[in-house]
């Protein structure tokens, strides 16, 4: 699956870090992200993300 990756740093765009995979998750769905977004982010592992970067680079090793 490929993700843009500024499309989806769009959809993160309220999450305030360090943030939960829950909120991430929660705050790209407020935003209107995609079905592929979506997808990717249900599927980064369960942990505290510091950074907009580190979400990306997570996604990036599933891809």
């Amino acid at each position: 699956m490929k993700v843009n990756p500024i499309e989806m740093q769009k959809c993160l765009g309220g999450v305030e870090y360090p943030a939960s995979k829950d909120e991430i998750v929660n705050e790209a769905g407020r935003h209107g992200a995609g079905k592929d977004i979506m997808d990717a982010l249900k599927k980064l592992p369960a942990k505290e993300y510091p950074s907009p970067a580190e979400v990306s680079k997570e996604i990036g090793k599933e891809a």
